[in-house]
């Protein structure tokens, strides 16, 4: 196994036993879902070659969906796309009647991360580099002296070149405004309106009066059109050399939780003019995934399924089922990891857990499968385990290992133990599961 920096193993156990996936370093501890994510790597391709995608990530809690969003996420960053991405919440929606869908704007361009700065805040590193790359090429072409009038005005010419092309878009005049008034102030060196601009791409102006004032602009990014606002940013990031964007939205089930039925239906009203829009190549170089719990999606009362519209373009039709699924659809439903994937799983989180605290992992193969059967025994049936319930248990072992030398994993998992349920897998069952499983 390849050795994990200390920085991202600490983040990688500190994530995982507080219940929640490391935004880097996953590529470390991934297990299973090769289907999956082939799927979602073929929508990269679509993406990176113009076209623009939309999926749903179905799974119940803690069953690996925020995992997969991470994994992509880390795959497209490395492959030169940029990723934005944000939870749902009472006061993040995708509309609302105060401000929830400019809030989830916001939250989406806080989080911009690029493969050079994957921790989100991106946005002017992202112009900055378009800019630079822009000079890079006029002095590659041509043999102006950089800083000459000549060298300035070829620069601005090649900026304008791509600002004449986002005004085709739509709201994209004022965009292109904002983009110019970016190069000015980069040219300039006038600080304050180089954080206006941003300030303005950024969302967070709420008056119009405000931004005429301070930008000469008419208008301002707001809960009714944001979504516009994100097509643009995908078509100029690729004018600005990188593959794509995508985005990702999390806890769907914050929609489901609204209780005002016309509120509710207005957010999936929502989902579906983005999923048409990138089914009808009305946006480019942008994917879009959501994630939500079987519930939030396909409950036809409240969920995404209550909007007919919805509903009969994303159901499965009659020939997918239990065993055979088409993830080719704009839903993945994700399936249980198998007991050989959460052994492989633990067995990554031992050597970590060993390497990051500077001592020799004593767990052996049998006290991990001895740790699994308890696992499904206490769960009382396979079927409902979930990678966050095994990873928490198996992390708590590991520190209190780890704190007392003088314990072993059967001491601990001994007065853990209960009594089979008619379902549970025997001690050669599991024993049988991984006869002649190569690590």
């Amino acid at each position: 196994m390849k050795k994990v920096p200390k920085r991202i193993a600490t983040t990688i156990i500190n994530s995982l036993r507080g219940g929640v996936v490391p935004r880097n370093g996953t590529g470390y501890i991934a297990v299973g879902r090769e289907a999956e994510i082939k799927a979602l790597l073929n929508d990269v391709d679509i993406i990176e070659d113009g076209g623009a995608t939309f999926r749903f990530i179905v799974g119940r809690y803690g069953s690996g969906k925020s995992f997969l969003f991470q994994t992509i996420r880390s795959y497209v960053m490395d492959k030169g796309f940029v990723v934005v991405d944000a939870d749902l919440s009472p006061e993040r929606r995708l509309t609302g009647n105060k401000g929830q869908g400019l809030a989830t704007y916001k939250e989406l361009v806080k989080n911009m991360s690029t493969k050079t700065k994957p921790e989100g805040g991106a946005l002017s590193l992202v112009l900055e580099r378009w800019i630079n790359s822009i000079k890079t090429q006029v002095v590659r072409n041509n043999s102006f002296e950089v800083g000459s009038d000549e060298f300035n005005k070829a620069v601005e010419q090649e900026i304008y070149v791509v600002i004449d092309e986002l005004q085709e878009l739509v709201n994209g005049f004022d965009f292109a405004n904002i983009i110019s008034l970016y190069w000015k102030a980069s040219r300039t060196g006038d600080d304050e309106l180089k954080n206006n601009t941003l300030r303005w791409l950024r969302g967070e102006y709420r008056l119009k009066t405000d931004v005429r004032k301070e930008l000469g602009v008419s208008a301002i990014i707001t809960d009714e059109n944001w979504y516009d606002y994100i097509k643009l940013l995908s078509a100029f990031l690729v004018r600005a050399g990188y593959k794509g964007m995508l985005m990702l939205i999390d806890e769907l089930v914050n929609i489901y939780k609204i209780p005002h039925t016309v509120a509710r239906q207005s957010n999936y009203e929502k989902i579906l003019t983005m999923y048409n829009d990138t089914l009808q190549g009305k946006a480019t170089h942008l994917g879009i995934i959501m994630s939500g719990t079987p519930q939030c999606v396909e409950d036809t009362r409240r969920g995404v399924f209550s909007y007919d519209a919805l509903k009969s373009r994303l159901e499965s039709g009659k020939f997918s089922d239990a065993t055979t699924h088409d993830l080719l659809s704009p839903i993945i439903k994700l399936e249980p990891l198998t007991q050989e994937e959460l052994f492989v799983l633990i067995e990554k989180l031992s050597a970590i857990h060993a390497d990051l605290y500077s001592y020799s992992a004593k767990i052996t193969e049998d006290d991990m499968i001895a740790f699994l059967k308890m696992e499904f025994e206490r769960i009382g049936s396979g079927s409902n385990i979930t990678p966050r319930e095994v990873i928490r248990d198996f992390i708590e072992i590991l520190n209190i290992l780890y704190q007392n030398p003088d314990k072993t994993i059967t001491d601990i998992i001994g007065s853990n133990s209960v009594t089979l349920s008619e379902n549970t897998v025997t001690d050669e069952e599991i024993h049988q599961e991984f006869v002649g499983f190569e690590l």
